[in-house]
């Protein structure tokens, strides 16, 4: 059954064009759409450090639904679109965990969010630390060094 969702918000004054790396300093905001939440919804969001954005890659049209070099890099291997985290998903949908810088009314502050401007916001979450992943994590050696810069 097919879905379809109502963004809540926006991203504003983030990098307008895509670069794949160096997000951590990257300094942005979420408009919140007055239509779609109430005035209060933000209410007690600041007590959190950290939230979860669920965003769309609203500039790729390519749609991947099998496997390629992550980031087009040859030199890794071919991996499943669902074995990485590339914006040419099937749905085009992002989610990044990043530092809540401040909460004014409708608009959130955001430090290190990977989307650009103009991205559509689906949703936002506090994060829990309990929801951290509990035993070893582990990742394949390409994904480390496809990171290195990334934040």
């Amino acid at each position: 059954m097919p879905h379809s969702f109502v963004p809540i918000g926006t991203v504003r004054g983030s990098r307008q064009e895509s670069v794949q790396d160096n997000w951590g300093s990257v300094e942005c905001r979420i408009d919140f759409d007055p239509e779609e939440l109430d005035a209060d919804a933000t209410l007690g969001l600041r007590d959190y450090s950290h939230v979860e954005v669920v965003f769309v890659f609203h500039r790729t049209d390519r749609v991947c639904r099998g496997t390629q070099h992550p980031r087009g890099n040859p030199s890794w291997s071919r991996v499943g679109i669902l074995a990485q985290r590339a914006p040419n998903r099937p749905n085009h949908i992002g989610v990044t965990v990043c530092e809540l810088v401040a909460v004014d009314g409708l608009t959130l502050s955001v430090r290190g969010l990977d989307a650009l401007d103009g991205s559509p916001v689906l949703d936002v979450k506090p994060y829990l630390p309990e929801f951290a992943p509990r035993g070893e994590v582990r990742a394949p050696k390409w994904s480390g060094e496809l990171m290195s810069n990334y934040f």
